[in-house]
């Protein structure tokens, strides 16, 4: 199961992305993602047999604009535009203390 951030208005990629577990980035799951010592976003994913990989920078993921969906983004990179939705999984520890309240 997953679940949405509470995100508001002025919500952040760089800021979504300090608690995201998942991301989805153009509708496919990307759950192997990472920022390195320069503030680079590393996203990779497998799309059937094909694996995908794309580098975001700090003045991308800072000029990134909030897209449609709760707590997602569109970012530019090299004239084209990704969307990425920043989500949290939850384990069943989380939803067995969810479900004894």
């Amino acid at each position: 199961m997953v679940r949405h951030h509470p995100g508001g208005p002025t919500m952040t990629l760089p800021s979504a992305l300090e608690t995201c577990d998942m991301l989805l980035i153009d509708t496919l799951h990307a759950f192997d993602f990472s920022i390195d010592e320069q503030q680079t976003l590393h996203v990779q994913c497998m799309d059937g047999r094909e694996l995908k990989r794309w580098q975001f920078t700090l003045q991308e993921q800072q000029a990134a604009q909030p897209g449609a969906e709760p707590n997602s983004f569109v970012v530019d990179h090299a004239g084209t535009s990704h969307q990425l939705i920043c989500l949290s999984a939850f384990s069943a520890r989380e939803e067995e203390d969810e479900t004894q309240t």
